[in-house]
């Protein structure tokens, strides 16, 4: 897969080549939901020579996104999404995972924790229940913030703890609503200084359908005081920003976008993007740069210069959500400090496309080479659409092993070097 840096657009734009993105309906758009079968007993992802890949828990319900604690206890948001539009027509569930549906999200927070660090947590507790599709997850000083789709939340926090009392629990900001719209998931960070939260909330539509009234503070990344004060708008225009993390050289905030659908199988490429205080990146009225999206009607904005370019094309259609930087040293010096990305898959191309985990290279805090598959087997029968599962939350614990959560079929994966 192309690897497309905002330095490569300009060179080519500046000699005088083709554009690299395809002219919209240059393919008909499509409708292609796999069918997801679960995974055998002892089949397992596929690492690169040098791997390992085993399974670290199981037995959950959706698993999204991950938080890991200060004593290396993992936090495991399970959580799905309630979209009408998904209800009726699916990603199709067989085999091993007929329980697993696009109706129903558990709405917990389960704990796992790998006391003897062996690879394999042996306690596993709720840590909190009956939330609303709870995604983001952080520790900050002496509380612990959860983001669900319509409102932040935090609780008294101290180390160890394996519950919350919901009894204490303090909501501190308000959220727009995913659960009848597009983009339920609602994803926090904190700045290191721990002065700043940042959260990422997707659009409620493909390319504002419903009108720019309903995406307020939506298709941005927002920023917070940790009590929920001075909320503003840090950046806009990205439809659907979910994974976010820190580049470990320069400090700026990172995200991957999930862009447009309907314009063909080559159009719009999600991207990872490093974010720019008060940057546009686009929605709905341009992508990638300063391409229109004709279906827009209404005018541009006069307050909108430029539509910034994003960093890194990582295909169409691939639903890129997770994102870590790889800030250790157990894995070889070529994936140090680059970034891992997990795509999930989509359902808007003839051909499925993502379901994997992805590398991106970084050097002197920039892309340095083309995206490399890390994680890959999740494709059972391309022909047949099935899928073992879809990889979607990424977390790097203590000891330097890369988790994957594996949503569709409910469990967890630990990457490692062998030994």
């Amino acid at each position: 897969m192309m690897l497309v840096l905002r330095e490569c657009i300009k060179a080519q734009s500046g000699n005088g080549l083709q554009d690299p993105l395809p002219k919209p309906y240059a393919t008909k758009s499509s409708r292609n939901f796999s069918n997801v079968i679960g995974w055998e007993k002892g089949l397992t992802p596929k690492a690169p020579t040098g791997f390992t890949v085993t399974r670290y828990a199981d037995n959950f319900e959706n698993p999204r996104w991950f938080c890991v604690l200060p004593n290396g206890d993992v936090l495991v948001a399970e959580s799905n999404s309630y979209h009408p539009f998904f209800e009726k027509v699916g990603a199709v569930i067989i085999g091993a995972n007929k329980s697993n549906n696009l109706r129903k999200s558990a709405d917990r927070i389960t704990l796992l924790r790998d006391a003897n660090q062996d690879g394999t947590p042996e306690i596993r507790h709720t840590f909190i229940e009956d939330l609303n599709q709870p995604f983001g997850m952080l520790v900050l000083r002496d509380w612990f913030y959860v983001a669900n789709t319509d409102a932040l939340w935090r609780y008294p926090y101290s180390p160890g703890m394996t519950t919350l009392d919901p009894k204490k629990s303090e909501q501190i900001l308000t959220l727009p609503a995913g659960k009848v719209n597009r983009h339920w998931t609602r994803n926090i960070i904190a700045n290191a200084e721990g002065t700043k939260i940042y959260i990422a909330v997707g659009s409620a539509s493909n390319v504002a359908e419903k009108g720019m009234e309903v995406e307020i503070l939506r298709a941005d990344i927002l920023e917070i005081n940790p009590d929920g004060t001075a909320l503003k708008v840090y950046a806009s225009g990205l439809r659907n920003p979910v994974g976010m993390d820190w580049e470990p050289q320069t400090k700026s905030l990172w995200t991957v976008v999930n862009e447009r659908d309907e314009l063909g199988d080559d159009l719009v490429p999600d991207y990872f993007t490093r974010i720019v205080e008060n940057g546009f990146y686009g929605w709905p009225y341009f992508y990638h740069g300063q391409h229109k999206d004709d279906r827009i009607k209404s005018r541009v904005p006069p307050t909108i210069e430029k539509s910034l370019e994003p960093d890194v094309d990582l295909g169409s259609h691939t639903a890129s959500l997770g994102l870590v930087f790889y800030n250790h040293t157990s894995f070889p010096k070529k994936y140090q400090r680059g970034a891992f990305i997990a795509q999930h898959g989509s359902w808007n191309r003839s051909i499925l496309s993502g379901y994997k985990v992805v590398f991106v290279p970084f050097e002197n805090g920039k892309p340095a080479g083309n995206e490399e598959d890390f994680l890959t087997g999740f494709i059972a029968d391309l022909g047949k659409e099935r899928v073992h599962g879809r990889p979607v939350g990424l977390t790097v614990l203590k000891d330097g092993s890369l988790l994957v959560a594996d949503d569709t079929s409910n469990v967890i994966w630990r990457v490692a070097v062998s030994h």
